[in-house]
C-alpha cells in the first residue's frame, strides 16, 4: 500500500524557493550597487564629470533607499511580503532596462534614484520574508547572514562583471541589462511560488507615520544606531582605502595587498557570512559581537596610528570580522518586533544604513579637505571614532544584554508557530 504523499513536503519545498528567491535578490542588487566604484570610475572620464558630480552615481541611491525604507517599508505589512517584492523587482528591472535608452548624466542620475526607490521596496519585504521563514530568533540570526553572504558574493561579481564588459568594449550599462533579466525571471518564479503566510493579520493600518512610531522604541533606536556606525566603518573601506593606499610602497607581499585591498575586503565579508550562518547556531551572538567589533575598531585604530603600512593589511582583514556584524544586528533588530511590524522594522533599519552610507564617506572627505589638506589619514581617524563607538556598544550589549527579554518573548510567541 502506498502512503499519501504530505501536503507539508510540497510546502517546504516552495519555502525552500522562496530562500532561493530571496539570495537571488540579494546578489542582484549587491551586483549593481557595489560595482559603483568601478562605474564612476569609468563615467567621470566617459561624461567628463567633476568628482562631486561622479559621486552623485553612489550617494543617489543611498538617499533613495532611506526615503523608500522609511516611507514605503510598511507596504510590506500592508499588503504582504509577494506582492511588494514582486511590485519592487518589476520597477527595478524597468529602471535597469532604461539605462540603454540614452547616455546622458541626468537620466542616469533619474534612474538610479528610481532604482534605489525600489530596492527600498523589495528588500524591506525580503527582510521581513526571512523572519516569516524563521523558526526562532536564532534561526533569524542565521537565516540573515546567509542572505547577506549572496549579498557579498553580488558585490564581488559586479565590479568584476563592470571590468570585463569594457574590457570586451560593452558600455558598463550592460550591468544593468543583466540586472533587469534576473529581476524578469525572478518575477516570473515568483508569481508561480507559494510564499509563507504572515503571522496575524496583515497591518491595515500599517503606515509611514506607525513606522515612525517605532524610533519611540528603545530596540528601534539602538540597533538602528549600532548599525548605522557599522555601516560608516564598511564603506569606509571600500570607498576610501584605494585613496588612502594610493602612493604606497613596500614589499611584494605588500603591494599585493594594496592593489586588490577592496576585493580582498569583499572576499573576506562574503566567506565570513557564511561562516557565520554556521557559527551563530552555537555561538551565543553578544559575545562574538563584542569580540568581533573590538577586533575592527583595533584594525582602524592601527591603520589611523600607524598608516598605509599597517592599514595595507588591516583593513581589508577587517572584513572578515565585520562579515557578521550587519547580518545579526539587522536579525536581532527586527527580531524584536512582531512579525505583522517585520516590514515597517527593516524599513526603519535600512533607512538609518543608507543614509549612514550616503554621509559617512562625505564626513570623512570634508574632514580630509579640511584638517589634513586632503590626506585621507585624517577621514580614517574619523571612522576609528565610529569603530570605537560600535565597540563600546559591543561591549554594553554583551553586558547588558537590554534585547534580551524581547528575544525571548519572540521566541515563546511570534516564532513558537513556525514558518
Amino acid at each position: 500500500m502506498t502512503s499519501s504523499p504530505d501536503p507539508s513536503d510540497g510546502m517546504r519545498a516552495s519555502y525552500g524557493l522562496v530562500s532561493a528567491l530571496t539570495y537571488a535578490m540579494f546578489f542582484m542588487f549587491a551586483m549593481t550597487t557595489d560595482a559603483v566604484g568601478e562605474i564612476i570610475k569609468i563615467a567621470r572620464v566617459d561624461m567628463n564629470l567633476s568628482n562631486i558630480e561622479a559621486s552623485a552615481f553612489h550617494w543617489a541611491t543611498m538617499i533613495a533607499i532611506a526615503s523608500s525604507g522609511i516611507a514605503l517599508g510598511f507596504l510590506a505589512d500592508r499588503f504582504g511580503r509577494k506582492r511588494t517584492i514582486i511590485g519592487g523587482l518589476a520597477l527595478y528591472g524597468l529602471a535597469s532596462a532604461l539605462f540603454m535608452t540614452g547616455h546622458t548624466f541626468p537620466l542616469y542620475l533619474s534612474l538610479l534614484f528610481v532604482s534605489g526607490l525600489a530596492i527600498g521596496v523589495f528588500k524591506t519585504s525580503a527582510l521581513a520574508l526571512v523572519g516569516d521563514l524563521a523558526s526562532s530568533t536564532g534561526d533569524h540570526t542565521s537565516r540573515m547572514n546567509a542572505v547577506e553572504g549572496f549579498f557579498g558574493v553580488g558585490a564581488i561579481v559586479g565590479p568584476l562583471l563592470v571590468v570585463w564588459l569594457t574590457g570586451q568594449g560593452l558600455s558598463w550599462t550592460w550591468l544593468y541589462m543583466i540586472a533587469a533579466s534576473l529581476c524578469a525571471v525572478m518575477i516570473l518564479v515568483a508569481l508561480l511560488t507559494d510564499y509563507p503566510p504572515m503571522s496575524g493579520e496583515k497591518q491595515t493600518s500599517a503606515s509611514v507615520g506607525h513606522t515612525l512610531s517605532l524610533l519611540g522604541n528603545p530596540h528601534a533606536l539602538g540597533f538602528s544606531l549600532a548599525i548605522a556606525l557599522y555601516v560608516a566603518c564598511e564603506v569606509a573601506i571600500f570607498v576610501w582605502l584605494p585613496t588612502f593606499l594610493e602612493g604606497f610602497t613596500g614589499t611584494k607581499l605588500a603591494m599585493m595587498f594594496a592593489a586588490y585591498a577592496v576585493m580582498i575586503f569583499f572576499v573576506l565579508r562574503a566567506v565570513g557570512r557564511f561562516l557565520g550562518a554556521f557559527v551563530l547556531r552555537y555561538i551565543d551572538w553578544k559575545p562574538v559581537m563584542m569580540g568581533f567589533t573590538a577586533i575592527i575598531f583595533a584594525c582602524f585604530l592601527g591603520s589611523a596610528l600607524i598608516g598605509k603600512t599597517a592599514a595595507v593589511f588591516l583593513l581589508p582583514l577587517s572584513g572578515l570580522f565585520m562579515s557578521m556584524i550587519y547580518p545579526t544586528l539587522n536579525s536581532k533588530g527586527i527580531s524584536c518586533f512582531p512579525k505583522s511590524d517585520h516590514g515597517a522594522i527593516a524599513g526603519l533599519i535600512l533607512f538609518f544604513t543608507a543614509v549612514s552610507a550616503a554621509f559617512a564617506p562625505l564626513m570623512m572627505a570634508v574632514a580630509s579637505d579640511t584638517f589634513g589638506h586632503g590626506d585621507m589619514r585624517i577621514g580614517f581617524l574619523l571612522a576609528t571614532g565610529f569603530a570605537g563607538l560600535l565597540c563600546l556598544m559591543g561591549i554594553m550589549n554583551w553586558m547588558t544584554n537590554p534585547a534580551g527579554a524581547a528575544l525571548v518573548a519572540a521566541d515563546q510567541s511570534e516564532y513558537a508557530k513556525g514558518p
